[in-house]
């Protein structure tokens, strides 16, 4: 999940010095060194290099050369003040990663490059023993014996047993009297009570497949308790027992029929082991989806995969404690000492995370009850509206994965193509399906939907993102620097594309005539006869059909800037990658990828294709039944269609990139932390609406360019604040806060709004 040097790709480097100058500068190893390096260079290099023509001699330890030595022409030349500026911004950004492999490193640098979806997760297997103590216990089988010093009686413990512990055991202990009452089942019926004993409170006790010489001391002694004093256990706490190997076979050991020409194995497997199966798989289920208690999903599949299988006089319960007593003749089966582990949100299958794993199921969910239910027999609209927005959140996060597998394991033009051609596929799949859904309806409410919706994307982008990032970030880190130039790029393109975009609304506003539905008099309805009174006029709008305004000049010019939307999209690829790369500098370590050789890919190339092809299907299905569905939504007559667009028609996509944008602050990167929102705000302003426009001008579905005054207003103001905020290369949670703020102050604003025309 973590990326392992995320802390590394935020600490400045310098350029490569000369020999004279080894020593590194304080800051260098500072985590929160921006504020230190800023300070040291206006004093140091603001005070000695403000003239020209003489350079005043430092000494080999001087700061100030190490600083500026990549402009200075000799020793006894200085550059201006500001050489020295453009050095120490060019010092300021230039990052040094490191990665695993080749792979990784690729990764890391795609989500440096403008235009890039921005990915946290690792598309490749990271080494087990590199990992760390924590990441290892969650990915280890519960056989392990080891010394437990903390208590067993925790909050998670005590919850296991109300939410599984009771009902399990109470099965295994009515299953044990039907073993009893079947005569030749008593052995299983034994050991369901022992089972059903350890099931109540399985914390400290261990399950152990015997040897043979316990077996024989067992069937010799059926009394006993089976443990062999004397005999130590020295084999290492940390690792399974080291026993996992064939326990050898002694030639004294008593003869006994084979598990399965035993006729009590039969009735076993009909009459006793299908009814637990069956409990074992709902635990395992309820337990897996719950995510922190996993645990208790491992302890459930491995009792029914294994030691339900086992002849029920190999199976031994014991308490973790007599392991010490049994020594080589026994082999830890299973061991728990907790339920709950809150380190598993970290958790992945095959790289993706287990948040996401746990939600695809939605998806088959959503297509069941949307094209099979037609008569909603079993579920309202409601329902079927909210699985089916619900389960599109998976599909973003398995479209990522895609992009993020392919861009890593391939060159720069064919991740630039795949992104261009993916990375905005689950927003443009709902837009264009409300669009036709809309034009073959003759609703126009589902028009001024999608307008809300790519209105919120871009407030949520603009403020909300970045802000949470910042709340966040800054709860862990007092104060966290970023690269004020790429954020400033990245901010001109922001005011290129939010006024290209709204620039046929102001258009319009300037030229258009103002037409009324429905206008009377208000002192006539007080029973007076002043004609001369005010008119109350209601659904006033601006008229552009009628006429040549629309046709002659707000049609063209929507197409011109369609056309010069991408263009200006283009040209900040090519500035921010070919010609002024030097401004993000991401370099790879020396040496860190030639660690880990052969790095083993989750995802092949075709392998990402075909599920990015699969994804892109199932979110088109699942886009098409939230238009379908959406209609008693927006009747609701207490919430304006408004908010429901710019809420959850624009932020539910959204959030696998604000868990990324989230895990980038926590790791102080919160350069890419604001850059996951900025990138996707210019998408949607110079890539997604010139497409909208350019499908509406192949197949005519009466999508206009032309936004509400909500729209235009709010939108604007927002990309004047975060310009504000990112101006001194500094984030904290104040910061964050006032976007945040700001953001549910409009999001207040759209709630209360009346609804637009027609809906």
């Amino acid at each position: 999940m973590s990326v392992s040097s995320s802390h590394s790709s935020e600490t400045p480097s310098l350029r490569r010095r000369p020999t004279e100058h080894t020593q590194d500068p304080p800051w260098q190893h500072d985590p929160q060194a921006g504020f230190n390096q800023e300070t040291s260079h206006d004093h140091l290099c603001g005070s000695h290099l403000n003239s020209a023509d003489s350079c005043p001699s430092f000494s080999h330890h001087s700061v100030c050369p190490v600083l500026c030595q990549t402009k200075c022409i000799s020793a006894h030349t200085c550059p201006s003040h500001h050489a020295c500026d453009d050095s120490w911004v060019e010092i300021q950004s230039k990052r040094t990663i490191r990665a695993e492999n080749e792979v990784e490193a690729n990764k890391l640098v795609n989500n440096y490059r403008f235009g890039f979806r921005k990915w946290k997760s690792h598309v490749t297997e990271r080494p087990f023993e590199d990992r760390s103590e924590v990441v290892k216990e969650l990915y280890s089988e519960l056989k392990v014996i080891k010394p437990h010093t903390g208590h067993l009686i925790t909050c998670g413990n005590v919850a296991y047993v109300f939410l599984f512990g009771w009902w399990i055991s109470l099965v295994y202990f009515l299953v044990s009297l039907l073993m009893f009452i079947t005569i030749t089942g008593v052995p299983y019926g034994k050991l369901c009570l022992k089972l059903s004993s350890y099931f109540l409170w399985p914390f400290g006790k261990s399950i152990h497949e015997i040897g043979n010489t316990l077996r024989r001391c067992c069937e010799l002694a059926p009394d006993c308790e089976c443990n062999m004093d004397g005999t130590d256990d020295n084999s290492p706490v940390l690792l399974p027992s080291p026993t996992e190997m064939p326990v050898p076979q002694f030639s004294g050991q008593l003869q006994r029929t084979p598990y399965w020409h035993r006729f009590a194995t039969y009735v076993w497997l009909l009459l006793g082991y299908p009814p637990l199966v069956l409990v074992h798989s709902l635990a395992c289920f309820l337990s897996w989806i719950l995510v922190f208690t996993i645990p208790v999903s491992k302890m459930n599949a491995r009792t029914m995969g294994v030691i339900l299988l086992l002849a029920p006089e190999d199976v031994s319960v014991s308490s973790c404690s007599q392991r010490k007593h049994q020594g080589f003749e026994s082999r830890a089966l299973l061991c728990c000492y907790h339920a709950v582990n809150w380190y598993y949100y970290k958790y992945t299958v095959d790289g993706i995370n287990v948040f996401a794993v746990n939600l695809l199921p939605l998806v088959i969910v959503a297509m069941v009850i949307g094209y099979i239910d037609r008569e909603n027999l079993y579920a309202s609209s409601d329902v079927k509206f909210a699985i089916a927005v619900c389960s599109i959140i998976p599909l973003s996060y398995y479209i990522g994965m895609g992009i993020a597998s392919i861009s890593a394991q391939s060159n720069f033009a064919v991740g630039a193509v795949v992104n261009a051609s993916f990375g905005s596929i689950t927003e443009l799949t709902f837009y264009i399906t409300a669009l036709i859904r809309g034009h073959r309806a003759g609703n126009q409410c589902l028009q001024e939907v999608v307008k809300a919706a790519l209105t919120g994307t871009l407030l949520g982008c603009i403020l909300f993102i970045p802000g949470i990032c910042m709340i966040i970030g800054g709860l862990r880190h007092s104060e966290q620097t970023f690269n004020s130039r790429s954020t400033g790029v990245s901010s001109a393109l922001l005011f290129i594309s939010v006024g290209g975009v709204f620039a046929p609304t102001l258009f319009s506003k300037a030229y258009g005539n103002l037409v009324c539905d429905a206008c009377t008099n208000s002192t006539l309805g007080n029973g007076t006869s002043n004609s001369s009174g005010p008119f109350v006029c209601h659904n006033c709008h601006y008229d552009l059909n009628n006429g040549t305004l629309f046709h002659n000049h707000v049609q063209p010019l929507v197409y011109t800037l369609s056309a010069l939307l991408p263009a200006a999209y283009i040209i900040g690829l090519i500035f921010t990658l070919k010609t002024h790369s030097h401004i993000y500098n991401i370099q790879v370590g020396e040496g860190q990828e030639s660690d880990h050789h052969g790095a083993v890919v989750h995802w092949s190339r075709w392998r990402s294709l075909v599920i990015l092809i699969l994804a892109t299907l199932l979110t088109s299905a699942c886009a098409d039944l939230v238009t379908e569905h959406i209609q008693p939504i927006l009747n609701q007559p207490n919430i304006s269609q408004y908010f429901i667009g710019v809420t959850v028609l624009a932020m539910v996509p959204e959030i696998p990139e604000i868990v990324n944008g989230i895990q980038f602050a926590l790791q102080n990167n919160i350069s890419l932390s604001l850059e996951v929102g900025i990138c996707i705000a210019v998408q949607v302003c110079m890539l997604q609406i010139p497409i909208l426009v350019l499908f509406n001008a192949f197949y005519d579905v009466g999508f206009v360019l032309l936004f509400s005054d909500l729209h235009l207003w709010a939108s604007i103001f927002s990309v004047i604040l975060v310009n504000y905020i990112f101006m001194d290369g500094k984030s904290d949670y104040f910061q964050g806060t006032a976007l945040v703020i700001v953001y549910f102050i409009l999001l207040a604003l759209y709630f209360y709004a009346p609804s637009p025309a027609g809906c």
